[in-house]
Order: C-alpha cells, then sequence, then structure tokens
C-alpha cells in the first residue's frame, strides 16, 4: 500500500500566473483551462494567467481558478509519472473539491459549476455582512472553544496544535482577539478577506448551493477522500453531497484530517495547486513528513526528481 497522500490548495493560495507555464509545456494542461473557459462561459484561463489582482481574488473566479490550476498540477505529475500511486486523498477547503474530482466524485465540468456557485454564494454573504477572521498563533484549541463560547466567534480552521483561525462577525472576533492576547496567545493576525468563511455567516451561501448540488451527480470515491468537516474519511455520495453543504458553515478540522492520513501509514504529502501553505501547515503539525510541492513547472521537475 502506498505512504503517499496528495492534498490539494485552498483559497488564498491563488497569485497571477498560476497554471500558465503547465498549460503551456502540457497540451493536457491547456485543454483543462479551455475546457474550463468553455464551461464558465468567460476566459478564466486569462484571469489565472495575466490577472488583474482584483479580478483573480474575486471568490466567484479565485475558486474555480484554484481548481483548474492544482487539477493541472496533477494532470502534469500524472503525465510524468503515469503509474503515480496515492493511499488517499485531502484538501483545504475548496482543495477538497480537487480532491473529490480527482476521487472520480464529481466531473471537472460538475466540479467547476459548483465551485463558481459557492464562490459567487459566499462572495454574496460576504457582502451582506460585517464579517471578520483572526488567526491566532499559540493557543490550545480547548482554550479558544472557551474564548469562542464567550465572545461568539467561531473556529473557522484547525491548522495545527497551536495555529488555528477564528471567524465570524467583526465585534466577535475583535473580542476574540482580545480574550486571546490576555490568554497568552503569541499572535493574533486579522485576515485580509473578504468575509467570515467557515462560520454560521455562510449559511445563506450554504443554502443557495443546496439547489446546486441536487442537481449534480455524485460517484463513490475510487480513494478515499478525508473530509474537513469530520477529519475522517468521506462515506456514501449522498453522505459526501450533504457533508460539502456543511463544509461550507463548519470548521475545517484540517489538523485531525492529517492525523487521520498518518493514523493510516502516510508519511509523504504531496501538495498540487498555488503556492505552499499546506506543505507549510503538515510540517507545524509534524516536521518529520515528507512534503513535495508542485505548482508550476519548475516545482513540477523537482517533484519528479524526488517521487520516482
Amino acid at each position: 500500500m502506498s505512504q503517499r497522500a496528495i492534498v490539494f490548495s485552498g483559497q488564498g493560495a491563488q497569485y497571477i500566473g498560476m497554471g500558465k507555464d503547465l498549460s503551456e509545456a502540457y497540451p493536457e494542461c491547456r485543454d483543462l483551462f479551455a475546457r474550463a473557459d468553455e464551461v464558465l462561459g468567460y476566459g478564466i484561463s486569462e484571469i489565472c494567467f495575466e490577472g488583474p489582482a482584483e479580478e483573480l481574488t474575486k471568490t466567484s473566479h479565485c475558486q474555480p481558478g484554484i481548481f483548474v490550476a492544482s487539477v493541472a498540477c496533477y494532470t502534469a505529475l500524472k503525465k510524468q509519472i503515469p503509474g503515480l500511486d496515492a493511499a488517499a486523498l485531502a484538501g483545504l477547503s475548496l482543495g477538497e473539491w480537487t480532491a473529490l474530482h480527482v476521487a472520480g466524485v464529481l466531473s471537472f465540468d460538475d466540479t467547476l459549476k459548483a465551485l463558481e456557485a459557492r464562490g459567487r454564494f459566499m462572495q454574496e454573504a460576504c457582502d451582506a455582512t460585517d464579517g471578520a477572521m483572526l488567526s491566532v498563533i499559540g493557543l490550545s484549541a480547548e482554550k479558544l472553544e472557551g474564548i469562542c463560547a464567550v465572545s461568539g466567534a467561531q473556529m473557522a480552521n484547525l491548522n495545527s496544535e497551536l495555529q488555528t483561525v477564528l471567524s465570524g462577525t467583526r465585534e466577535a472576533v475583535e473580542a476574540a482577539g482580545t480574550l486571546a492576547s490576555e490568554a497568552g496567545a503569541k499572535r493574533c493576525i486579522p485576515l485580509t478577506v473578504a468575509g467570515a468563511y467557515h462560520s454560521e455567516l455562510m449559511a445563506p451561501a450554504a443554502e443557495k448551493l443546496r439547489e446546486v448540488l441536487e442537481g449534480i451527480t455524485f460517484n463513490a470515491p475510487t480513494l478515499p477522500v478525508v473530509a474537513n468537516v469530520t477529519g475522517k474519511p468521506h462515506g456514501s455520495p449522498d453522505e459526501i453531497r450533504a457533508t460539502m453543504l456543511m463544509q461550507v458553515t463548519s470548521s475545517v478540522r484540517w489538523l485531525e484530517s492529517i492525523q487521520c492520513l498518518q493514523s493510516q501509514g502516510v508519511t509523504q504529502f504531496v501538495e498540487c495547486g498555488p503556492g505552499k501553505v499546506l506543505s507549510g501547515l503538515i510540517k507545524r503539525i509534524d516536521k518529520s513528513v515528507a512534503t513535495v510541492n508542485i505548482q508550476d513547472a519548475e516545482t513540477l521537475q523537482a517533484a519528479v526528481a524526488v517521487l520516482a
């Protein structure tokens, strides 16, 4: 059995130029971006390759854009190493959708449609509320649970034992930051985001997304995919659909997800997609594990040298 897991980038990892050199080097990657343009009805490839930044960072563009760029990274890797295997897949927030596509749960076209709608609905929820997010470093989840109970904030991302992102109304998050500092947090860093992702403020987006997902076919995964909501592998197709709706408002249990994969014998993580945020988070969880990042032609060749 493989001791490798492949993980996929989440929102915030985007940058202008992502996927461009892979699209130029591999016809298969070029075809992915061309198909995405056709499905979405606009030039997502041009936005990914050329920007401008304000267009790429729009949630409705960013989410499908990162998905296509991440699939391009995976496609180029499989082109270089056709026999590459993996024990399981995972992804951070929108990256979980990429993992589900790679596992055969969702078609490429349907994943694009779901993510465009998801991003659009989340942006609408952001615009309708005054939400904020805060990264807290140096406090345990247990202490933050108490702080959230008092402040009204929610734990949005449990990234490692000592890094958690809080989300909620601006007032609640600011109160939580004050309490966290008083409790001994090393740092409290406000995040530059459009709103309160993975909190109850996203409930309207989840409700709108429900109708979209009901019109999409979900298949049984060909590989285990660890769910953000539970930190455990997904179940049946109907359960996956329900869990991915929950994901919009629920905490991303990244720490538990990585620990779950490690408990199954995974010792190497391959990150496919823009940036290398996930590799950094995984190293914070366990410095002993091996991480490989693929985001462009240069990192692909370096990864192939390791993986082959």
